[in-house]
Order: C-alpha cells, then structure tokens, then sequence
C-alpha cells in the first residue's frame, strides 16, 4: 500500500474512531482492504464518510461516520445521498444496511431517505462492556 493510501486509511480509521464504539471502530488495515476491494466504493466529504459495497443489483452500506462536532447539519443527508445515486448510477436495483436498534438519528436520516425496517438481528452488536445490543435491518428498492 502507498504512503498516501496508508495516510488516507488512518485518518478514516481516526474518524471512525470518533464516531463509534458500538460496533467497535474500524481499523485502517481494515479500512484499506474494504477500500481496495473491487466490489467497495466510498464517499468522502469533509468530515465525514460512506463506504458501501455492491455485489450484482444490491448495494449496502457498510458504514457512515460523520464527525461529532460536525453533525446535525446535513452532512450524513449528503453522504446517503450521494450513495444512493451512486448505487443507481451502478444499476443496483436495493439499497441495504444494519444499524443499532437503539441509534435513533441514524434510522430517523435513513428512514428520510426512503428506507424502511424489513428485519431485526437480535445480539448483533456487542458492546465495548460485553452487552449486546440488536441491529435494524433497512432497505430501499431502487427500480
């Protein structure tokens, strides 16, 4: 891996850092394997990322980080945004995710955007104290 893609791994690892515990953050290795894998694509803005995967006609976002200090402004919005004519753009007919059960903004901005609750994955996350917390399964037909 370049010097440069190894910088750019880090710093989204250190943001991911900042944004979660739960599910536990990213490390850059992994970040750069999702990056440099064919079937990934990720979207940057200032402050904030989207990394997500297509596989045939399905899309899924495999992550959105939004810094802290950043948030309640539209950013995550833009992020679902640009995935989502992304994902079209790419002739995927379904948009996917998981996400806590207990993040209230992020089902509230996906489910502005269209997604809807279609399944529950009861202990799929586990917290940094052992708890385990359940996942919301969305999706979105995209025609």
């Amino acid at each position: 891996m370049s010097t440069e893609a190894s910088s750019r791994a880090q710093a989204l690892a250190a943001l991911h850092a900042a944004c979660f515990t739960t599910p536990r953050p990213w490390s850059a290795a992994e970040i750069a394997q999702l990056i440099g894998d064919r079937h990934c694509f990720l979207l940057e803005k200032p402050g904030g990322f989207l990394l997500a995967r297509q596989l045939l006609d399905e899309a899924e976002i495999l992550t959105l980080a939004v810094d802290p200090a950043a948030r309640r402004r539209g950013l995550g919005r833009a992020l679902v945004e640009s995935f989502l004519s992304e994902a079209s753009a790419r002739g995927t007919r379904r948009a996917l995710l998981e996400v806590a059960a207990d993040n209230g903004p992020a089902i509230a901005l996906y489910l502005s955007a269209g997604f809807e609750k279609t399944g529950r994955r009861p202990g799929y996350y586990r917290t940094p104290d052992g708890a385990v917390k359940d996942a919301e399964i969305m999706s979105k037909d995209l025609g």
